[in-house]
């Protein structure tokens, strides 16, 4: 009657840390986990797939487009964030950019400047389109 919400499975383990003294420019690539402790100008871009996770730390910062399927954010984002699956928003969470997501977790203390917007709704605004009526 009562049952548990199933939440998104993630990635399990991270395969890749970027630290906290780390600066990279240019776009970031992966597959599997990845953590950003540090700040990367660039846009992080994660393999097909439903199972790769980013974590942004509180101490993280990016500046770019984020295209993930499950993403935890406790930093700042300066970019549009594409979570197709999950998207968890914790307390230091500062997103300045339009942000569209699968399901979504916001924490209190969390701030978002820009649209949220339903993958379930884009998806079918794409699905719609107009034809118009033959003239004669």
């Amino acid at each position: 009657m009562f049952g548990k919400k199933k939440k998104a499975k993630l990635h399990s383990h991270i395969d890749t840390l970027i630290g906290a003294q780390t600066h990279i420019t240019g776009d970031v690539c992966f597959s599997g986990g990845l953590r950003v402790d540090g700040n990367i100008n660039g846009n992080i871009i994660a393999e097909d797939g439903d199972q790769h996770t980013l974590i942004l730390s509180n101490a993280g910062y990016i500046e770019g487009k984020i295209q993930v399927a499950n993403v935890i954010i406790n930093g700042t984002v300066k970019g549009p964030i594409h979570a197709s699956r999950y998207l968890e928003l914790q307390e230091n969470a500062q997103i300045h950019g339009d942000v569209y997501y699968g399901s979504i977790e916001v924490k209190l203390g969390a701030s978002v400047d820009g649209k949220m917007i339903h993958q379930d709704k884009l998806q079918s605004e794409k699905l719609v389109s107009l034809i118009p009526a033959a003239s004669e």
